[in-house]
């Protein structure tokens, strides 16, 4: 048992190896005459930038496990699972900061590639450190706790909340019922969740958890948001996120829409009435939104869209597109972007966009079926200048920025669910088939592969779980949500890819559901942001924060 001592001891340390990691790679990227952040040297010290966010992601990582064992330890509720992962964790994860840190199969952040070579040797000289790297009983204590899971099941996640604790298990007996015995057929098939299914979840109450009471939804926080995420996604990620259009939607409308818009829209979004699709990237424009060519020009009572999207996730089936455009004839940068709210007749699979000025075909995936991703190219396709959101032109890129939090967050909830599904399907694999005479998590290699991704699935959900607080209080987190979406996309294809290696040869067959969970994985790390985009996005966050 690592005591609460000791992980206050190795976490301060820490936090000091992180602000040297910002304090240097601030002198490599700040202009000395300006004294500000130069781009063209941060663009340079990429690397370093990067590594450097990994870094700071993996000690958030160390910090949310601390405060999630301070929870278990209160409430007396720290059994053998979670006191396993926890030394676990520790363990692991201090070994990655002071030795190197994966970004990616090929790249690794290493201690003197972020100028911290002899500060992380000093760390790791320490007494404590070493015993809690160099523990000689690890390999036991992973066996132990991958047994203990196989008794127990899953760790507990020390939700205070009773409200969260109860929704949790709604829709896991939901999930378990009505989701996991068809997904992977629909995987198969490559089709539409049905339209009952979505019923049934939007009767729930899923859509509508974190939009206001005042416009029909449950205003509930964003930690409520993740739990319901991460359960349903614990069986099918496409079913997990038929609420990420939703959200993104809701918050739109909440935040920057008039009145009338939010009395018209949030209803109908909150009941499942209305389902929204974001119509954001184009073809030669990935995150950089700033840059879209997509045209919205005003025409007396209505807007005439034309361009080209791509990448609209459940376009056929919606009714709503938060469509962002370019407003301002010859700008060329965010401030000329604008986002309407662009209705649409809800389509089949056979005919998904039934409108004039709009067309459309399917764009076929590895994984993350139910949904469907579409190409969409508008010709004069009209929106009314009433939807405009907001009502102002030319806010639409800020508007869309301050919704990509909670997009993140709940990003990383998918991603949790993922994980844990991938661990499922490993531990019932490896307790049930049998090799030379008994169950392969008895052979060490396999047990540890089970016990390290209890480990740090644990970590993110607890990292997830950081991040929507922060949001539930309403100061900013781009930073932490960053950090939640790269660490627990990355955990979610390691398990995926590990639970597959446990299966063999069998779970590269089609039949089996750890290949779908393998493919569907593969895409956390892309959308809302690619692992790179999020550590850019945390290296300018730790800087402008510290300036």
């Amino acid at each position: 048992m690592i005591t609460q001592e000791t992980r206050q001891t190795v976490l301060a340390g820490l936090e000091a190896l992180g602000t040297g990691a910002i304090e240097a790679l601030r002198a490599q990227c700040t202009n000395p005459d300006s004294g500000k952040t130069d781009a063209l040297r941060f663009e340079h010290a990429q690397h370093r930038a990067h590594g450097t966010a990994w870094l700071v992601a993996h000690i958030a990582g160390l910090t949310a496990l601390d405060a999630w064992a301070a929870r278990l330890e209160a409430s007396d509720r720290m059994g053998p699972v979670e006191a396993g992962i926890l030394r676990i964790g520790f363990a692991e994860y201090l070994a990655r900061i002071l030795y190197g840190l994966p970004m990616s199969q090929t790249e690794i952040a290493r201690p003197a590639a972020l100028g911290l070579a002899d500060a992380a040797a000093e760390i790791a000289a320490d007494p404590v450190v070493r015993a809690l790297i160099e523990d000689r009983d690890l390999p036991e204590i992973r066996a132990a706790t991958a047994f203990a899971m196989a008794r127990h099941g899953f760790s507990d996640p020390a939700d205070e909340d009773d409200d969260i604790a109860m929704m949790r298990d709604q829709y896991r007996r939901f999930a378990e019922a009505e989701i996991a015995p068809h997904c992977h057929g629909w995987h198969l098939k490559d089709a539409l969740i049905p339209d009952e299914t979505v019923a049934s979840v939007a009767a729930l109450g899923t859509f509508a958890i974190t939009i206001p009471e005042a416009y029909g939804g449950l205003g509930l926080s964003k930690r409520a948001m993740v739990a319901v995420t991460e359960e349903l996604s614990a069986y099918h990620l496409p079913t997990g996120s038929l609420a990420t259009r939703p959200e993104i939607a809701g918050e739109l409308i909440g935040q920057s829409g008039t009145e009338e818009q939010k009395q018209r829209f949030l209803p109908g979004i909150a009941s499942g009435e209305i389902l929204p699709t974001a119509v954001f990237t184009e073809p030669d424009i990935g995150s950089d939104l700033a840059h879209l060519s997509t045209r919205a020009v005003r025409r007396g009572p209505v807007y005439q869209v034309s361009g080209a999207k791509t990448w609209i996730t459940h376009g056929g089936r919606s009714d709503l597109m938060t469509l962002l455009v370019r407003t301002e004839a010859g700008s060329k940068d965010h401030r000329g972007v604008s986002m309407l709210l662009a209705e649409k007749p809800r389509g089949t699979e056979s005919n998904p966009f039934p409108a004039e000025g709009m067309r459309g075909g399917e764009i076929r995936t590895l994984g993350y079926r139910g949904m469907k991703e579409y190409d969409i190219a508008f010709d004069r396709f009209e929106v009314p200048a009433a939807n405009l959101l907001g009502g102002n032109e030319g806010d639409g890129f800020r508007q869309l920025m301050a919704t990509f939090e909670s997009a993140r967050i709940q990003t990383a909830a998918r991603a949790v669910g993922v994980a844990r599904n991938a661990l499922r399907l490993a531990l019932d694999y490896a307790t049930t088939r049998k090799q030379f005479g008994k169950p392969l998590i008895s052979f060490p290699r396999i047990s540890d592969k089970i016990a390290l991704m209890a480990a740090e699935t644990e970590i993110v959900r607890q990292l997830t779980r950081f991040a929507a607080v922060s949001k539930d209080t309403g100061r900013r987190c781009d930073v932490e949500a960053g950090m939640a979406k790269l660490l627990a996309a990355r955990t979610a294809w390691a398990a995926a890819d590990d639970a597959l290696q446990i299966h063999g040869g069998i779970g590269y067959a089609e039949e089996t559901e750890i290949s779908r969970v393998l493919v569907d994985a593969r895409i956390l790390n892309i959308f809302e942001g690619t692992g790179e985009i999020q550590a850019q996005v945390i290296a300018r966050g730790l800087l402008s924060r510290r300036n």
